[in-house]
């Protein structure tokens, strides 16, 4: 009953948070953007991706003249509390919505119900919902192939050219639709171009780095001879990474990661990763409020954007274009 009980009250406070956020970005607006409101709901506000993401659209927000209240959650599992920050900025009436969906069957009514009153634009992960006005995103099952590739390359390097032997996967959340997308392209590549490869688990955590730990150390120890490791998102990458280095199996077991921030960058350059798929944040921050914008306004805008994803390795990471993936300016 406590449980309960504090569930209730906690998502009560997310609710009043968002509108307390959205009140005070409107009242505090410039006059020149008090009219053009456009919130942005990401999955987590204190994660670097997500801050990246927000530095986008500020930065368009402040280039377009749109007020822009930067909303979201503090945990991507905290998927009742960004419906109901969704709901309270639907509530606010907004010229449009820019939102990133948690989970894809849980947000899937929430933002058909948005959608009938509002512009709604999907940035990142998809929902259960054909309501988005468009939807701007990293292909994420191209994203999971060039995983794939990156890893085999790792596991040829480390093997005299040989891509055989046991890997696994660990994917930070059920039910993600960016995570089961990357997981489905990753599987499919495994099997279509790397015969010598077997996949010996595939993991669900909890959305913890110490989970990723845990997993990766319980399968580095089931499988002495693993040869590689795809961890599909930023948080599991500094998980296994950790477990990678604690074992010293820098250079012995391949990583892939998704996304960067300054602990992969250094395990990067240390060796203990073998390469990331960086996507391009930034961008679907700032072309999200710039769609957003357009919609609002009755302009055409295309329904399905690609916003790219790239294979860092230490060998191009210092190339000026991914240099600028990975030092985005938040500011």
């Amino acid at each position: 009953m406590k449980f309960v009980t504090s569930l209730l009250n906690r998502r009560a406070f997310v609710a009043l948070a968002a509108a307390s956020m959205l009140a005070g970005a409107l009242h505090s607006a410039p006059a020149s953007a008090a009219d053009v409101t456009i919130p942005i709901i990401v999955k987590d506000t204190t994660s670097f991706y997500w801050q990246i993401v927000l530095a986008g659209a500020r930065k368009a927000g402040k280039d377009l003249g749109v007020n822009v209240p930067e909303l979201g959650a503090q945990a991507e599992t905290d998927v009742n509390g960004q419906i109901s920050i969704l709901e309270n900025a639907v509530a606010s009436n907004p010229a449009a919505i820019v939102i990133s969906p948690t989970e894809f069957k849980a947000l899937g009514k929430p933002i058909d119900e948005a959608a009938s009153k509002v512009k709604v634009i999907g940035i990142d992960s998809g929902a259960d919902s054909k309501a988005f006005t468009s939807f701007l995103t990293t292909d994420n099952v191209q994203g999971g192939r060039v995983a794939a590739d990156g890893l085999a390359a790792a596991i040829g390097a480390a093997n005299g050219g040989k891509v055989e032997g046991k890997v696994a996967l660990i994917t930070a959340l059920p039910g993600a639709g960016s995570l089961e997308q990357r997981k489905q392209g990753f599987i499919e590549q495994i099997k279509a171009k790397y015969p010598g490869l077997e996949l010996v688990a595939d993991k669900y955590a909890d959305g913890q780095a110490t989970t990723g730990l845990n997993i990766a150390t319980d399968l580095i120890t089931a499988n002495p001879d693993l040869k590689g490791i795809f961890a599909s998102n930023l948080i599991m990458a500094q998980g296994v990474g950790q477990a990678i280095a604690e074992n010293k199996l820098a250079g012995k077991v391949g990583l892939i990661g998704f996304d960067s921030d300054e602990k992969l960058i250094k395990f990067l350059n240390d060796g203990v990763i073998s390469g990331l798929v960086v996507q391009d944040p930034y961008r679907m921050g700032y072309d999200g409020i710039k769609t957003a914008l357009a919609a609002s306004k009755g302009e055409k805008v295309e329904a399905n954007v690609d916003t790219g994803a790239n294979l860092v390795t230490k060998a191009n990471m210092k190339d000026p274009k991914i240099d600028a993936l990975l030092n985005p300016k938040l500011n």
